[in-house]
């Protein structure tokens, strides 16, 4: 839990009062690898925090499924346009490795929006963080080639990328397993 308070307190300075009140509220639970942890047609219950592991976001398909996220240790995750609207999400999001969340249902989030001087705070920065990655992922989608969405993806997260399947990289970046094979061939 102290990951969490340090990841929020890098954005903003929380009193044990409400650090308190925050913490006492959020869920461990821990998901074995490649668990759904929410299912296409269902509503997301929570916002939640990565202690250890990886996630995607992918849509599925008969031929083959869209990948279009992965979230690290360290990081929020949340089908966070259902969480906020309350509508069915039409993608899933699926743990890549074994993960530890803490997790904060909807209905605890708004009890600490109102129960706390910080909490709407965090709410916005959470989402923040959120809707920033996404912009990221559009532009570089729309202004970088394969190839330097693959490098991006390489510099931001070495450590972690070996531990993603090349096809789900593949799918990611919008390109086939095996054009994601000649690029890794060019730049070694």
């Amino acid at each position: 839990m102290q990951q969490i308070r340090d990841n929020l307190e890098r954005m903003v300075k929380l009193s044990d009062e409400d650090w308190n009140i925050f913490s006492s509220k959020l869920i461990r639970q821990e998901f074995s690898k490649k668990t759904a942890i929410l299912h296409i047609g269902h509503v997301e219950s929570y916002l939640s925090f990565i202690e250890k592991g990886i996630v995607r976001y992918y849509i599925p398909s008969e031929n083959k499924d869209l990948t279009f996220t992965f979230v690290f240790d360290g990081e929020f995750t949340s089908g966070y346009d259902s969480f906020i609207t309350r509508l069915p999400v039409n993608y899933t999001i699926e743990t890549l490795a074994d993960t530890i969340l803490w997790r904060l249902s909807y209905n605890d989030l708004q009890y600490i929006y109102a129960k706390t001087e910080i909490g709407n705070t965090i709410g916005r920065l959470a989402s923040e963080v959120l809707f920033l990655k996404k912009s990221k992922r559009e532009l570089s989608l729309l202004n970088d080639s394969a190839e330097q969405r693959y490098l991006n993806l390489f510099t931001e997260q070495p450590q972690l990328i070996q531990k993603i399947p090349q096809k789900y990289l593949a799918s990611y970046i919008g390109i086939t397993p095996q054009a994601l094979s000649r690029i890794r061939k060019r730049i070694s």
